[in-house]
């Protein structure tokens, strides 16, 4: 279990920042925010924290001691930076070589490395999933639609392709239609990809009243799940319906989702299937 003292959470951009920062203010947790510049969402401001650069580690650190942080979280997409162009501060500058080292061995050696700067420091890591008190994908389907023997054996196939490019350290999605692998996420994430699929000829997707194909979403097999694990909201559902999918699934427990509400109306509303495989 997680500690449940002050905790100071790294924020890069997106929505699941702001869905940590939300849940810990419904509890009356303590909460300090570090707004990773260039990346962190303009609403972070409302919570007490300080903005600060990718290498200025040595300024985190001390404000999370000063803040009295047990705890961080890291939570948020964060581009890969060129390295060149940081400007670290001492502690930065002496971490740094090393974090540049870890990140020509792949993006989750770079998060490992990062994470083991914090722990030395005493800090406890915290998952998101834990502190959104476990809201991740069930087993099987959630909401109205259930997907047809076809439908799964799309989203099956773009999960393990999913998996297969996870273990190279490429990305944590994958698109299949009618068997047919449509699209692998990189480096440019969720959103930007399905973007890609709704560009493609219609002939190779889905459209408006007779959607097909699959998004999957599957953690890389060798990554931490503390930092990095899938996340889900309703705009991914949203963004699938627009690239012609009929759904969108992952690994049961091992998808993060962001308002379980809003992703049910969504899937509900636009006639997608939202399924957790089990893999048990």
């Amino acid at each position: 279990m997680p500690t449940r003292g002050k905790l100071g959470l790294i924020a890069g951009g997106g929505d699941l920042p702001l869905a940590i920062a939300a849940r810990c203010e419904a509890e009356g947790r303590p909460l300090f925010v570090v707004r990773l510049t260039s990346f962190a969402d303009a609403h972070l401001v409302r919570y007490p924290g300080i903005e600060a650069g990718m290498a200025e580690i040595g300024k985190v650190l001390s404000a999370l001691k000063a803040e009295g942080c047990t705890a961080v979280c890291f939570a948020g997409t964060v581009n890969r930076p060129d390295f060149k162009a940081l400007k670290p501060d001492l502690k930065g500058a002496m971490v740094l070589p090393g974090i540049i080292a870890a990140a020509t061995k792949g993006d989750d050696a770079l998060l490992r490395k990062i994470l083991s700067v914090f722990e030395a420091e005493g800090y406890a890591i915290e998952g998101a999933d834990d502190i959104l008190g476990g809201e991740t994908l069930p087993v099987g389907a959630l909401g109205r639609v259930v997907p047809t023997e076809e439908q799964l054996f799309d989203l099956r196939k773009a999960l393990h392709v999913a998996e297969k490019t996870g273990e190279l350290d490429i990305g944590q999605g994958a698109v299949v239609c009618d068997g047919l692998v449509l699209a692998v996420e990189a480096q440019e994430g969720t959103d930007a990809m399905l973007n890609r699929v709704a560009g493609l000829p219609a002939d190779l997707r889905g459209a408006t009243g007779a959607l097909k194909g699959a998004l999957g979403k599957s953690p890389k097999p060798i990554q931490d799940l503390r930092v990095d694990m899938p996340v889900m909201g309703a705009r991914t559902v949203e963004n699938a319906a627009a690239a012609g999918l009929a759904g969108v699934g992952g690994i049961a427990g091992h998808l993060i989702l962001i308002d379980r509400r809003a992703i049910i109306e969504a899937a509900n509303r636009l006639g997608l299937f939202v399924w957790g495989e089990d893999r048990r």
